[in-house]
């Protein structure tokens, strides 16, 4: 987003469930000491026997039903399980990610068990070895001494001892690898990049105010801050935030830290123009504002989550100046949010007194007090609940101890989290390796290995390698826009086909080096079912170009089914350093592959070809808002086979499922003025695939839409810069 042109766009104010069978007995295998039941051995100093494969890739040769998938055996819960066909033989496979000297097996049999099977082992995964067999298998949980090198461990089961199939809680494989050593300790400091106050703090205004100077204007700067506020009450405060600063409280609910003041963000850096106020963001706070009403005059990836505004909240700059944001989430503002001059803004599971007005596109899901459904005028797009969300996890205090609250899934959510008592998961400090700059890409792998949770502190963090989360519930939070730049071409970051992975807050900066990918979620060929437990991705921003030349083929492929995308902005850069169409090279934004995959807050702009790719089945996106590449030098540039331009958004053709609400397109092409876009959105014509509220905008005549979608919908015109739209689509 940029500065606009053309005249002023505001309104001043007035699954089925398992079939369940009864529980198995408790059998060991004789000869074997009670001690070689323990699960996860301890964290010695010296390099014990770990157990290597919860979380990690798994496959099998079918599966009961949808609740009974390959993962299920390998997510460390006891209450899920894999169950197979009712049928002879049947296989279930992990693969480890990396050779290991397998010492250990544990079964952990439901009471459909295998009276005969037999463990392989392979390097490769074509050449196999038997480890163990057995054609008098009791059941229960059975310990197994084994001995040899793997990567790949599979078990077979060849004989049944029920009617129906083979059914395991857990399949655990334990040993050592290569990087197997000395234990990573968890928790500590938390840097010098976090800064935290509490009400006896002195000088707290002069310090915010220090941080704030250096910050205001540092759009592509390497200053990386997290502001955390103690529990308590802070008198004649005003924050004011810029580029890459948070702020937080560290209560468990927004109310326990209250400032009888305002965090503000304004765009006087910038002439008065808020469309560049990106990289910021306030969380967990009740705020006190002193004129009756905070300023947060934001642009993307500048979220407001949790939040208690006991007043109203002001979304545009002093002066009413071009604004473009913006999200809000889990938060109550008292009184009325005023957008006046914001183009487009999303609003999810939150309670507001009141709202204002609207210029383009306002879209809210589960929003106590949010206006009726009227698009497109005004353009409100009003769904009562959201059908799936998890809040973002938070660091906060339990008296003097730092822990990370996990909230839990809510499906139809509507109103805020944190009514009554948070619900969700408390994880103490000393699961997570606190990941400070300097720290590799191998030690953080390790530090996952190992089974430490992820916490990334403030700073920018270069990569030769990926980072890979392929352990089940892992939380990979960061703190004060914490960077990851991926050298050599590699992919950032990677996570396993596992349940209930949690990544937040951070910001990936593409490398020099093209990288095809810049975040995967899942393993390409992904394909088990996640829907009780969710992979999310929160507050993950991706920016190609800007601090200098980046590429990338792909930003963000999601593989996995059920995953939740809540707010990102994948951005190839318009503006700062190493920008140009060839210079700043990236095809797509977004692409989706996975089943069942919700999109809640998603902005995409600027790619040289699509900007979001849905090929899933059952994708569903609440609130879109994008603009086409600024830079195209020419129209041949931007041609897709005889289509003029490519869709900022396109179902795939062979997709039967998908659903769509509040999504906007626009077009800004300054190189060549004369550029024409087929459409801003393609999809198949189908029942099943529908969209509400559409549309598409010119800025300033600078390039022109034919249609909305498809060949649906009017074609903008001129330079008065309204919108095209479509209410119902098909």
């Amino acid at each position: 987003m940029y500065a606009l042109p053309g005249s002023p766009l505001f309104h001043r104010p007035p699954p089925a469930s398992p079939r369940r069978r009864r529980a198995g007995v408790l059998a060991a295998v004789a000869g074997l000491l009670l001690s070689l039941l323990a699960f996860i051995p301890a964290a010695p100093a010296s390099a014990a026997a770990a157990l290597l494969s919860q979380g990690k890739p798994v496959t099998a040769s079918s599966q009961e039903n949808s609740g009974t998938s390959a993962a299920g055996a390998v997510d460390g819960d006891n209450g899920t399980r894999w169950a197979s066909a009712f049928s002879d033989p049947q296989w279930i496979k992990v693969d480890l990610g990396e050779s290991a000297s397998v010492s250990q097996i544990v079964l952990k049999w439901e009471a459909a068990y295998a009276k005969g099977y037999k463990i392989e082992f392979s390097t490769d995964n074509n050449t196999w070895s038997q480890a163990y067999s057995t054609t008098t298998g009791p059941g229960g949980t059975e310990t197994l001494n084994v001995s040899g090198t793997a990567r790949y461990v599979r078990l077979t089961g060849t004989t049944r001892a029920t009617q129906y199939g083979y059914s395991l809680w857990e399949f655990q494989v334990f040993g050592t690898t290569g990087g197997s050593g000395p234990q990573l300790p968890g928790g500590g400091d938390l840097g010098p990049n976090v800064k935290v106050y509490d009400p006896s703090t002195p000088d707290i205004q002069g310090k915010v105010d220090a941080i704030f100077n250096q910050q205001e204007s540092a759009q592509f700067g390497q200053g990386r801050y997290q502001l955390l506020f103690k529990p308590g009450t802070y008198n004649n405060l005003n924050v004011q935030l810029g580029f890459y600063t948070s702020i937080s409280g560290t209560g468990l609910k927004p109310d326990d830290t209250t400032i009888n003041g305002d965090v503000t963000v304004d765009a006087g850096w910038f002439n008065g123009n808020a469309t560049q106020n990106f990289w910021r963001s306030a969380e967990n706070l009740a705020l006190n504002p002193v004129n009756g009403t905070d300023r947060w005059a934001v642009a993307q990836a500048a979220p407001f989550r949790r939040m208690h505004v006991k007043g109203g909240l002001n979304l545009a700059p002093n002066g009413y100046g071009w604004a473009s944001g913006g999200y809000i989430a889990d938060s109550k503002i008292d009184g009325t949010v005023g957008p006046y001059s914001q183009q487009q803004w999303y609003t999810r599971d939150s309670s507001v007194g009141g709202w204002t007005n609207g210029v383009w596109n306002m879209v809210f899901s589960g929003v106590e007090g949010a206006p009726g459904q009227s698009f497109p005028n005004p353009p409100y797009t009003t769904l009562n609940t959201t059908p799936v969300s998890r809040e973002k996890p938070f660091l906060y205090l339990d008296g003097n101890e730092y822990k990370v609250f996990v909230p839990a899934k809510r499906t139809n959510a509507r109103g805020v989290s944190w009514n009554g008592t948070p619900q969700g998961e408390s994880l103490p400090l000393s699961k997570f390796y606190v990941v400070k700059p300097g720290a590799t890409a191998e030690t953080i792998n390790t530090a996952v290995k190992q089974g430490l949770h992820l916490l990334f502190t403030p700073g920018v963090y270069h990569v030769n390698q990926s980072i890979n989360i392929d352990r089940a519930n892992t939380v990979v939070l960061g703190l004060g826009y914490a960077t990851i730049v991926p050298d050599n071409g590699v992919t950032a970051m990677k996570v396993g086909d596992v349940d209930g992975v949690k990544l937040a807050g951070l910001l990936i900066d593409a490398g020099t080096q093209n990288s095809d990918t810049l975040l995967e979620v899942g393993p390409e060929g992904a394909s088990a079912d996640h829907s009780a437990n969710p992979t999310t991705v929160q507050d993950v921003f991706v920016r190609i170009g800007g601090a200098g030349a980046g590429k990338a083929t792909t930003s963000m492929v999601i593989n996995n089914d059920d995953t939740i995308v809540d707010h990102t902005w994948i951005w190839r850069a318009d503006h700062g350093a190493g920008v140009g169409w060839e210079t700043n090279r990236a095809d797509y934004g977004l692409r989706v592959n996975g089943d069942d995959v919700l999109a809640t807050g998603l902005f995409v702009e600027h790619f040289n070809k699509y900007d979001v790719q849905w090929y899933g089945e059952r994708g569903r996106t609440i609130f879109f808002q994008n603009e086409k590449a600024y830079d195209a030098p020419n129209q041949a540039a931007i041609q897709n086979g005889n289509i003029k331009g490519f869709a900022a958004y396109k179902v795939g053709d062979s997709v039967t499922t998908h659903e769509g609400w509040g999504l906007g397109s626009y077009c800004n092409y300054t190189s060549d003025p004369g550029i024409r876009q087929e459409h801003g959105f393609q999809a198949p014509v189908k029942p099943g695939v529908k969209f509400h509220d559409l549309l598409v905008v010119s800025l300033g005549g600078m390039g022109q839409y034919d249609h909305v979608i498809n060949s649906t919908g009017s074609p903008t015109s001129g330079s008065s810069t309204v919108p095209s739209t479509v209410v119902s689509f098909p």
